[in-house]
């Protein structure tokens, strides 16, 4: 029976091999057995994303053209917010060197295209998780990192307060930009509510923007976040007064999960990504931020902790094809989950306990599977 099993296994061998032989396409996915093709050497897989990043020095992240709080663009470059925060946090786990990043400004409508075409080795750009968006364009997504909503900004003098409803939008002009999952969710909302829109796009949001200030549409609509962040920078330039744009309704009329997004079979590459955002709700969970990690590496709290830090003999990181000390880089050159919150969002009107982007025990749905 030995013998026989020995045989066996040994024609699957040659088979495998012989399979494996014939393929011509190792641009973009990994082997299947890369312990064997492929021997870990700490650079990442041949053919896999994480390989390119590090032969290229640097992590090319596609955001947002500018969305306030999530992604702005400065004079150098460089872009700051939320999201490039994150592509931050994956350099920094990449390279020890968090500023090794080269943003790419990207419109909705162009944002796929450039990851597809490998122009961007991520996409941290207030990209919604939907079921097509999963299925049918060639990319996967990571953990969600914000959990956004869509609602509708009016002007108060025009009759609209933050009780108001998707029924009293009846004959409105509304403006979003194109390419998005808002158009969608405010012509199926509106439609059940029993009203009727006339819905105008453009590229931009900005754009959209522009049309709302001049009186060319009577509403705006895009995920909450992007509402909160135009009326706070319109406070806060005095173009207007607290009080005279209001955010409606209440309830968000649709979810957006919002999250990094890679393309797909690129599982090294995904578990970086995923990895890199998972310790930052690992970290913010057991209290380890930017100003005290560097007494966590020297005592960890807890064990896995010590794990997640690169300290000890059962860390993972090296695993992956990253440092051992990848995920005290993040933390200590980007933040943890609250401190990439805060700097960011909380400044907007964003407060973040009792809303899903609190932690797990807290109610809301930032969760991390254990690192281990």
């Amino acid at each position: 029976m030995i013998k026989r099993l020995a045989v066996l296994v040994a024609v699957l061998a040659m088979i495998a091999a012989a399979c494996s032989g014939s393929s011509e396409d190792t641009t973009t996915t990994a082997p299947a057995d890369s312990t064997t093709a492929a021997p870990d050497t700490g650079g990442g897989q041949t053919g896999g994303t994480l390989a390119e990043v590090i032969a290229r020095g640097s992590l090319r992240c596609g955001v947002s053209t500018n969305a306030i709080g999530f992604a702005e663009p400065q004079d150098d470059g460089s872009f700051n917010g939320f999201d490039a925060d994150y592509c931050r946090a994956v350099a920094a786990a990449v390279f020890g060197d968090a500023t090794k990043v080269e943003f790419v400004g990207t419109t909705a409508a162009e944002r796929f295209t450039a990851l597809a075409n490998r122009e961007v080795d991520v996409l941290f750009r207030n990209t919604t998780w939907t079921q097509s968006r999963d299925t049918e364009i060639g990319g996967d997504f990571g953990p969600t990192t914000f959990y956004d909503g869509q609602q509708v900004m009016g002007k108060a003098s025009f009759g609209f307060d933050d009780a108001s409803t998707l029924e009293d939008v009846d004959g409105a002009k509304l403006c979003t930009n194109a390419g998005t999952t808002t158009e969608k969710n405010i012509t199926e909302g509106a439609a059940v509510a029993g009203a009727t829109i006339e819905l105008v796009t453009v590229e931009e949001f900005p754009q959209a923007m522009e049309q709302f200030r001049s009186g060319a549409c009577d509403l705006v609509t895009t995920d909450g976040s992007g509402l909160f962040g135009e009326r706070f920078a319109a406070v806060g330039s005095g173009e207007i007064e607290d009080g005279d744009w209001v955010i409606f309704p209440a309830a968000p009329i649709s979810k957006e999960p919002l999250g990094p997004m890679y393309r797909q079979n690129d599982s090294e590459w995904a578990d970086v990504i995923n990895w890199v955002v998972y310790a930052t709700f690992i970290a913010d969970e057991q209290d380890v931020s930017k100003a005290n990690v560097a007494d966590a590496v020297a005592s960890p709290p807890t064990p896995e902790l010590g794990r997640l830090l690169g300290v000890g003999d059962d860390e993972l990181q090296t695993k992956m094809g990253l440092s051992a000390d990848a995920f005290a880089n993040v933390i200590s050159q980007v933040g943890n989950y609250n401190d990439i919150y805060v700097s960011n969002l909380e400044q907007l009107g964003f407060v973040r306990a009792g809303t899903p982007n609190d932690q797990w025990f807290r109610g809301g749905l930032i969760y991390s599977p254990p690192a281990r």
